[in-house]
């Protein structure tokens, strides 16, 4: 983001170095040495009273307006139809914190959005939303499977919206890796023999009431002023599981090809689009970490073929289908984004061990990502956004009420 800037300026090709303007300046901020020829503004002490200007002989002084970089990780963003006024959003993460497990929100996750709106984040995603009972991750874990949910929801979206944020929801289904019930999969594979269930594979109607369960919480999603939504594709939830050939052992129309793997999230992204208006993003896992499994390679034909529906932007992140975990460290899946970005020319966010501004700013002035996708940093520090400001050196934009805080 910019701002204007004034600054009194010299045209030194008309200037005669009288010194005048050194002489009448109430503040000390002109120095003129007439031998050497040389004019200097002490700008931390103009006041731009432009005194100076009015009285020179030579009328040699003007006022110039001038461009005050401020960042990228602060310059506003056009997601779809909405503008964001930062690139940095709070990442989903799953706060197991319904504990009636009705799926509504609680004070707890009033509290826990609303902070980091305070905090100036520019996007707020709400953490994986179930839109069946039977898609939760946990038993404690959000829900918009029916219209109850509208009202606490538009509640919320108020309440951050006041503190000039947006907010976003994910909508997500657990399938095999639901840890109550009889999980579900497209095909009979389950996650971790020790600890999960097998999952049932899904007939084509239950595909098609998966489908139509995220159509619905779309529906309601618009009616809780929501504008953002993300389909969650990752993690070895129950459309990544469609994706891989390693958990997609179907031979009908939703499996099989890469075309036929795809489907079912291309038919509900279709559903989505077709009640929701705003900004429709995807979460995908860009390296499953399995040579039997797909890498970035292969879900470059997916991001186009999203780009192609009209998805905004891919949110990348990686792992979870199996439980092999990838070695972390700070930025560890940025080069995923970057290679998306690259080779797709799809707008990307990135996520993983971001904790510092110059982290942030360095992804974003790479051209390795679009945004900057925050998780574990926003827990410990519902603040990071100011935070970050002060590190790139920028005027802390706080409440007014923080104010007094960074004078």
């Amino acid at each position: 983001m910019s701002s204007n800037k004034k600054q009194v300026t010299n045209n030194l090709s008309s200037c005669n170095f009288c010194s005048f303007c050194m002489k009448i300046c109430p503040e000390d901020a002109i120095y003129v040495d007439v031998q050497k020829k040389e004019w200097k503004l002490k700008a931390k002490r103009c006041t731009k009273c432009k005194r100076c200007i009015k009285k020179c002989p030579a009328q040699c002084l003007s006022m110039q307006v001038q461009k005050e970089h401020k960042g990228l990780l602060f310059t506003p963003y056009q997601l779809g139809g909405i503008t964001l006024k930062n690139r940095i959003v709070m990442s989903p993460m799953c706060m197991i914190s319904c504990l009636k497990e009705d799926g509504h929100l609680t004070d707890f996750h009033t509290i826990h959005y609303v902070s980091r709106a305070v905090g100036q984040v520019g996007l707020i995603m709400l953490e994986a939303t179930a839109v069946t009972p039977q898609g939760r991750i946990k038993t404690t874990d959000l829900g918009i499977w029916d219209d109850t949910f509208v009202d606490g929801y538009k509640m919320l979206n108020r309440m951050i919206h006041d503190q000039g944020s947006h907010v976003g929801v994910q909508l997500a289904h657990a399938g095999r890796k639901a840890s109550f019930g009889q999980p579900i999969a497209p095909s009979s594979v389950v996650y971790d023999d020790s600890t999960y269930t097998p999952p049932t594979e899904m007939t084509k109607e239950e595909i098609q009431e998966v489908i139509q369960a995220f159509r619905d919480a779309a529906i309601r999603a618009k009616a809780a002023d929501f504008d953002v939504i993300e389909i969650h594709a990752a993690h070895g939830y129950l459309i990544h599981t469609f994706l891989s050939p390693l958990t997609n052992k179907r031979t009908d129309e939703y499996g099989g090809s890469k075309v036929n793997q795809y489907r079912i999230l291309s038919e509900i992204i279709e559903a989505v689009k077709s009640v929701f208006e705003g900004p429709i993003l995807v979460r995908i896992s860009a390296e499953e970490y399995n040579i039997d499994g797909y890498s970035t390679k292969d879900y470059l034909d997916y991001v186009i073929w999203m780009k192609e529906q009209g998805i905004v932007l891919v949110d990348v992140s990686t792992g979870g289908l199996t439980p092999q975990a990838p070695k972390a460290y700070p930025g560890y899946q940025v080069p995923y984004a970057a290679r998306i970005k690259r080779k797709t020319d799809m707008p990307t966010g990135t996520v993983g061990i971001i904790v510092h501004g110059i982290q942030a700013e360095e992804i974003l002035s790479k051209q390795e990502a679009d945004l900057i996708f925050v998780g574990r940093e926003l827990l410990r520090n519902p603040y990071f956004p100011i935070y970050a400001m002060k590190e790139l050196g920028l005027k802390q934009e706080v409440p007014y009420q923080y104010e007094r805080a960074v004078r």
